[in-house]
């Protein structure tokens, strides 16, 4: 037909056709939970890189893996061995589902009764499917339409997916559109033979979609096999691998899982790079630190004592906390306004300017200066950020968030006890970013940084306020703050943690 042959112009690349190379990069409202567990450890599907370049984006776009294939060929059982056999945290999977189109009344209708073929490219929004790649390939969140199958309508929740290292994106039509083969660093083809196939179709539609067995074979002989031969079939000869036998074949997952490997390097030295960059300039602009009055240095005499009893190492931080947040508001934007004075006089005086401030702890630590900030700012609202660094890389990872709604139109206070490295910090200050939260919006506040943690975090965000009590000289090789305090959300809460935990990883979870 007509219809067919537009769409298949649409799809395919000229036979023959050559382009330069490009030249390849590399690099969840609701979390998405840990995708799969290994032997060795949890790989969570919501985490991001923490480092950034100048303009507080990834230094290497994500890599991402077009998986194709025919249906129940095996495309996600693939993607799960590949993304265990990484072994990176950063991953996300994203499947070609999520984006089926909205049906009419009419194609309802079609549907309930196995008359819709939704093995055809009309039937996905190919438009929303390169946007979403777009941003998660630049390392920005997105929002995932989720699909019922049972009911063959999307959900009126979405989900929301992070950027992250590696994005591999799955669906027969992976293949299937010229703008989205771009965004695509390596194309996966999984071949399973057709009798394979139906069995794993009918055994999932009858179990996991409510069909009944005549209905499920009905639209595969309608629909599933001539899609396979017209649209999908013809793709494979756009993939960089063809891997037969789908999960079956760990050779060529191997192959697949080492030369993603050796993308993944380059991103690896640009973190190295960039947590050494900038050490020796000067101490940036955007950093206000507290007076060191006699007071504040007593304080901090008291809290950096070893020796000090967990009772007097709370009363004192308190005070400090404080301290630091009365400072931080001083740095708020303020407006000329005039009042009158019981006296019937006018008094000329200023009035914050903003919308609304916000607080966001970066947990555990960070919570610890909630408080404070209730205690200064009336009816502030309260966010927060759990981001655990992983014992292996020393690197942190994004595990929840509890953001409130329209916290883009706000001033955020950003808090933590303790920054090192930045790393934390960074990701904190791009999650916020996120959820078009301004740069200059963002006051990063903290009783103790390293300077290391302050030229990262300036190198990155140089709009993001940063505003601490004191700033010491270094970090030692387990990432501590030389002289340093210790580790902060140990002392306060009284809990021991491993010694190769960093300062600015309070954010560990119990």
């Amino acid at each position: 037909s007509n219809s067919s042959a537009e769409s298949l112009d649409r799809l395919y690349p000229t036979v023959g056709s050559t382009k330069p190379p490009r030249k390849r990069t590399t690099s969840q409202c609701k979390s998405e939970p840990p995708l799969l567990r290994t032997s060795k450890r949890t790989i969570y599907t919501a985490g991001r890189p923490p480092w950034y370049n100048e303009h507080g984006t990834q230094s290497k776009e994500a890599f991402v893996i077009g998986l194709g294939g025919g249906s129940a060929s095996g495309k996600t059982t693939v993607a799960t061995m590949i993304i265990e056999a990484l072994d990176v945290p950063w991953v996300v999977l994203l499947s070609m589902d999520s984006f089926y189109k909205v049906l009419t009344k009419q194609q309802q209708e079609q549907a309930a009764s196995n008359d819709f073929n939704f093995d055809h490219p009309d039937a996905f929004d190919f438009d929303l499917i390169i946007a979403t790649l777009k941003k998660l390939k630049q390392g920005k969140s997105v929002k995932i339409p989720i699909y019922d199958f049972t009911t063959h309508s999307r959900k009126k929740e979405w989900k929301t997916l992070y950027g992250a290292n590696v994005i591999i994106f799955e669906g027969i039509m992976a293949f299937a559109d010229k703008e989205l083969l771009k965004l695509l660093d390596l194309k996966i083809f999984v071949d399973t033979d057709s009798d394979i196939r139906l069995v794993r179709r009918l055994r999932r539609d009858i179990s996991e979609r409510g069909r009944d067995i005549e209905g499920v074979i009905k639209q595969y002989n309608k629909f599933v096999k001539p899609a396979f031969d017209q649209y999908i079939q013809p793709t494979m000869r756009l993939a960089d691998i063809v891997v037969p036998r789908g999960s079956g074949n760990t050779v060529a997952i191997d192959l697949i899982v080492q030369h993603v490997h050796s993308q993944l390097e380059e991103v690896r030295a640009a973190g190295a790079a960039l947590a050494s960059a900038h050490q020796c300039h000067p101490l940036p602009q955007t950093l206000s630190v507290l007076k060191s009055t006699p007071q504040v240095r007593g304080m901090h005499t008291i809290i950096r004592n070893k020796e000090t009893s967990r009772d007097e190492f709370i009363f004192y931080s308190k005070r400090l906390m404080r301290l630091l947040i009365e400072h931080a508001l001083s740095l708020l934007p303020f407006q000329s306004c005039t009042v009158q004075t019981p006296q019937g006089h006018d008094y000329e005086g200023r009035t914050y300017s903003g919308k609304q401030i916000t607080g966001v702890s970066i947990l555990r630590a960070g919570e610890t200066m909630e408080p404070a900030l209730r205690a200064v700012c009336k009816d502030v609202r309260i966010g927060t950020i759990l981001i655990q660094t992983n014992c292996n890389t020393g690197e942190p990872e994004l595990h929840y968030l509890r953001l409130p709604k329209d916290i883009s139109e706000d001033h955020v206070i950003l808090m933590d006890c303790t920054v090192s490295t930045g790393a934390a910090a960074m990701m904190a200050v791009r999650v916020l970013l996120d959820h078009d939260v301004p740069e200059d919006k963002i006051f990063l506040l903290s009783l103790l940084m390293a300077e290391m943690g302050v030229h990262s975090v300036a190198y990155a965000f140089p709009r993001v306020k940063i505003i601490t009590t004191a700033v010491d000289k270094k970090v030692n090789d387990l990432f501590r703050i030389i002289p340093g305090i210790g580790n902060f959300g140990d002392r306060y809460f009284g809990t021991d943690a491993p010694p190769d935990w960093s300062d600015d990883e309070d954010a560990l979870s119990t």
